[in-house]
């Protein structure tokens, strides 16, 4: 059986460091794992291993542009529609592998995912191949420094979701820019956050765009904006698709507890019994757990990490 993960997600969220992070963890664990580069605007230096599978030997972004004098974002959609018009390429270029994990990092345009039919199709033809597929979907952790710019994040995961309808993670990334506790020295480039701040977000709760209204709203005056939020949570409410894991890239644990969510959504190596979720195949969760799980934060349980 092979396996494929798609890593998307918008431009900056960390895919390329997150593949190449994932890639090592597993080939030192003894499993054999390959990169498929479907960036045709990847920079040589992109990846720390020569992607296995590269779109660019296919066709390019700067080839598009330069030829039938397309801006990014339609030369994009050019190169996408070219791969699917080619796909006995790609059918080729995957024949030489078997019971292999192929991590597939995707752009950084989010169109592409929340509603243009290219990755859907590539899906479909993966699971045609006989290729088990899922999605991973990260979102930097500093879009939590704002709430309305973190649940546009929130409901671009859903429609990605709904859109691709594979089975899905979504990731909170660049976790070690987040500070354990306002003594921590270390300043992240957007300012520090709490631990007890990032709970409230890795298992979203709709009820934060209703809050109170903070000084940019009161500037704003607008009560349809207020309207507008509203509708958005209910939203958010009778479609609770979206919940976040913590990945910090600088802690082997947490990128363990990673890799087991995946693992368990492909059911990976499900010609064995079928796999109960057990802390996620990992004793490292109950440790991480223990830091970004939510609970009731109305209760007092972070009382700690004030």
């Amino acid at each position: 059986m092979r396996y494929a993960v798609l890593v998307t997600g918008p431009a900056g969220a960390g895919k390329s460091t997150f593949s190449t992070a994932f890639a090592t963890h597993l080939r030192v664990s003894k499993r054999t794992a390959h990169i498929v580069n479907l960036d045709p605007a990847a920079t040589g230096d992109a990846f720390e291993y020569q992607p296995a599978i590269d779109i660019r030997e296919l066709v390019t972004l700067d080839d598009v542009m330069g030829e039938l004098n397309m801006g990014p974002n339609g030369g994009l959609v050019y190169c996408f529609e070219y791969l699917l018009q080619n796909m006995d390429w790609l059918e080729e270029e995957l024949g030489g592998f078997d019971d292999d994990y192929l991590i597939i990092d995707c752009p950084g345009q989010i169109e592409l995912y929340t509603h243009h039919p290219f990755l859907p199709q590539l899906v479909r033809n993966l699971q045609r191949m006989g290729i088990r597929t899922c999605a991973v979907y990260l979102l930097e952790s500093q879009f939590m420094e704002d709430r309305y710019k973190f649940f546009s994040g929130v409901l671009s995961a859903m429609s990605a979701m709904v859109n691709l309808e594979v089975p899905w993670i979504n990731i909170m990334s660049k976790m070690d820019l987040v500070s354990g506790s306002s003594s921590d020295t270390f300043e992240p480039r957007n300012g520090k956050r709490g631990k007890r701040d990032i709970a409230r977000y890795l298992d979203p709760d709709p009820m934060l765009l209703v809050a109170a209204k903070d000084g940019r709203d009161q500037q704003r005056g607008n009560d349809r904006f207020h309207d507008l939020n509203r509708v958005i949570v209910q939203l958010i409410e009778d479609h609770p698709l979206v919940s976040f894991l913590p990945l910090d890239l600088t802690s082997t644990e947490s990128l363990e507890i990673v890799v087991s969510h995946i693992d368990f959504t492909m059911q990976y190596g499900e010609d064995e019994e079928p796999k109960e979720v057990d802390h996620f195949l990992c004793p490292a969760y109950s440790n991480l757990t223990a830091i970004y799980q939510p609970h009731d934060l109305d209760e007092g349980d972070f009382a700690d990490m004030e």
